[in-house]
């Protein structure tokens, strides 16, 4: 599709305006986690509605993401950009001046389905302009925007609310997004094709459902426990809508998202270990900044510094991994990185009122080196599996399986980390060591419950992240299954009894 239409465009202008609209959005994503703590007060919430903020964002994104299959077909690349980059930047004018939370989600939900829509365009593109020999090199260039974004987003956010209000990181973020738009209306050209496909319906409200009513069910448990009426329906009505999704994708003939890719096993199982990744890679991102500026009293601005070595070290090491990639393949890569983020998560189940801040930035960097060697050579080992007519819908259900894998993950490891710290907070209280008239004595007793259920909700990540260094290894090389070579293959199975007789 995209071979024959290369030499016609200058592909520098087109990945340049992709890369700095996706370093805006995710940019975005990331700039509210060291801010959360300071909005949670000055909002008058709680840790699970604050994490609506986070968990909103990548579930819109989420169930973007199959529809954007649908968009890319039927607009084109240009006027898609355009379309996405401007509710973006609407939504983030509507946040910089929301004057309660209600207001202030809805921009953020405004935001992500920008958001939603550019980043799969920009996967798409690249996988259009680029030939396959050259995916590698291309995958790592992205990733290292992908990366830069969430290195300078907790630092920036940390230093701003340090000296000025979270607003402003809102105000940040509108020029950027404004010229975003600008750039990318005189440089990008259109690269995909245009067609009149049917959406189905059905199938966006399922997959709507099933992902929403999953992330609210996990998302409500950290406050009204898992017994909650309204947790066990949610979770019900999202799981049962899942299936019903996954069975009318199968039956329709234009599905949202085509669950056939999974028939190619080693992009099954990068989807999987990349899902696995994801979530384990967000309790970081997470529960850190809670346990630095709740427990610990850092500001935000040491908060997120904390962050950023090891961001960094992602953003220089993702081109380095793209290149060993191409050399070597993706599983010693993934097993390297993932015994060195098993290692690292499991010292996070370590934490303690006076573990020293260098030994925080050593264990986050190292871990962020670890995600760096595997974040991008597993990805592209699977769409690499990939014939070319499926490229758009792999890379559209890899990014909404890691969306909501994010998302779920987030909001179930905050759960975690609230339920084990209430329960131990009460058998603390129950065993008669702490005076419950005593002010100082309940504030220690509030602290040790709530370090206990950081580490407890890292434990749990650590297993993730074991379950994924043991499928690492069943990782293997395969060969870029194009368009091509199926059609070889097909001839040669064919019988050609007439070559024989010449």
């Amino acid at each position: 599709m995209s071979h024959a239409a290369t030499p016609t465009f200058k592909r520098g202008p087109i990945v340049a305006s992709l890369l700095i609209g996706a370093f805006v959005a995710l940019l975005s994503q990331t700039f509210l986690n060291v801010a959360l703590p300071g909005m949670m007060k000055d909002m008058n919430v709680n840790e699970n509605t604050i994490q609506w903020l986070v968990n909103g964002y990548m579930l819109v994104s989420g169930v973007l993401v199959p529809i954007s299959a649908y968009l890319i077909e039927r607009f084109t690349t240009r006027m898609l950009f355009m379309a996405a980059v401007g509710m973006f930047s609407a939504g983030t004018i509507l946040c910089g001046f929301a004057p309660g939370f209600e207001l202030l989600l809805t921009g953020r939900l405004i935001q992500a389905a920008g958001a939603g829509i550019l980043m799969p365009l920009m996967s798409i593109v690249f996988l259009t302009i680029f030939p396959i020999e050259e995916r590698g090199k291309a995958m790592g260039m992205m990733g290292l925007a992908m990366i830069f974004a969430p290195a300078v987003g907790p630092t920036l956010s940390g230093w701003i609310m340090e000296h000025y209000q979270w607003r402003t990181l809102f105000y940040i973020i509108i020029p950027l997004s404004i010229f975003a738009f600008i750039f990318g209306s005189i440089s990008l050209k259109n690269v995909t094709r245009t067609s009149r496909p049917k959406l189905d319906m059905l199938g966006v409200i399922l997959s709507t459902l099933g992902f929403g009513g999953l992330l609210y069910g996990f998302s409500d448990a950290g406050k009204a426990g898992w017994g909650s009426g309204v947790v066990i329906t949610c979770l019900a009505v999202g799981t049962l809508a899942l299936i019903l999704f996954i069975w009318r994708e199968l039956v329709t003939d234009k599905p949202i998202l085509e669950f056939r890719v999974f028939k190619f096993g080693m992009y099954s199982l990068t989807t999987v270990i990349n899902v696995i990744v994801t979530m384990a890679m967000f309790s970081g991102m997470i529960l850190l900044p809670l346990y630095l500026q709740t427990l610990r009293g850092f500001t935000p601005m040491e908060s997120g510094l904390l962050l950023l070595p090891g961001a960094i070290l992602m953003g220089i090491m993702s081109p380095i991994t793209g290149i060993i990639f191409d050399k070597i393949g993706a599983r010693w890569l993934a097993v390297i990185g993932l015994t060195i983020m098993t290692i690292t998560t499991y010292e996070f189940t370590q934490l303690s009122l006076d573990m020293s801040y260098t030994t925080l930035i050593v264990i986050y960097t190292l871990r962020s080196f670890g995600m760096s060697l595997l974040m991008m050579p597993i990805q592209t080992a699977g769409m690499n599996q990939l014939p070319q007519r499926l490229n758009a819908h792999g890379s559209a259900m890899s990014q909404t399986l890691r969306n909501v894998a994010g998302a779920i993950g987030t909001a179930m490891l905050v759960s975690i980390m609230t339920n084990a710290s209430t329960s131990h907070g009460k058998e603390l209280l129950a065993s008669g060591q702490f005076n419950p008239a005593d002010k100082a004595q309940m504030l220690a007793l509030s602290q040790q419950s709530a370090i206990y259920g950081i580490n407890h909700s890292f434990v749990v990540a650590t297993w993730m992240t074991v379950g994924a260094l043991i499928l690492a290894f069943f990782i293997r090389k395969v060969k870029p299954y194009g368009e091509v070579q199926l059609e070889r293959e097909k001839v040669e199975r064919t019988p050609q009894p007439s070559v024989a007789k010449q």
